[in-house]
């Protein structure tokens, strides 16, 4: 009886552990494949060990020069395990009417873009993307609540795909307060 007992209880302390394992496995961006500018696939698995960041990006927006200091914090770190991933999207304003190859474009002979673009999503509302969702839902996520507020709103996640901080669309991505999580 009390070896029936005990693979019972061993039984289900397993499966609880593979379904709690599961749920942790689903709190990270890794969870998400995405199609980049080019409409080639972009598992954020192979983002993995690497810290992230998530930025929604306009060509029309007041605050399109922000494109200069991604690049700028890209070229200082992604030899140091750090990634800029942008999301164009046209959410607020129509600020960013292009199709994907005229976004690249724009991007390319303007900023000098070399961070990963993705194709064009929509950040917030009835359509808004999978990966947005997670971001945005702290069900999801199992950090935090937020909402896009704006172009070039930022998501900085850790090395092990979760999210660690939402900075602000004025917040320049070269601000202290990114390199220093960069960095430590």
């Amino acid at each position: 009886m009390k070896n029936i007992l005990l693979c019972s209880l061993l039984l289900f302390l397993n499966i609880t552990f593979a379904q709690n394992s599961t749920a942790m496995d689903n709190e990270t961006i890794y969870q998400f494949t995405v199609e980049d500018i080019a409409g080639e696939t972009f598992p954020l698995k192979k983002l993995k060990g690497q810290k992230v960041m998530i930025v929604n990006t306009a060509s029309e927006c007041g605050l399109t020069p922000q494109y200069e200091q991604l690049q700028e914090l890209y070229n200082m770190y992604k030899d140091e395990g750090f990634v800029i991933i942008g999301f164009p999207a046209n959410n607020f304003g129509g600020q960013e009417p292009g199709e994907n190859q005229e976004i690249a474009q724009f991007c390319k002979a303007n900023y000098g873009v070399t961070f990963p673009m993705m194709g064009k999503i929509s950040v917030k509302g009835n359509d808004m993307h999978p990966l947005y969702q997670f971001l945005t839902t702290k069900k999801l996520n199992g950090v935090e609540d937020s909402e896009v507020a704006w172009n070039f709103q930022k998501y900085l996640i850790d090395e092990e795909g979760h999210v660690a901080k939402v900075v602000s669309p004025r917040t320049l991505p070269t601000d202290k307060s990114v390199t220093n999580w960069i960095e430590n």
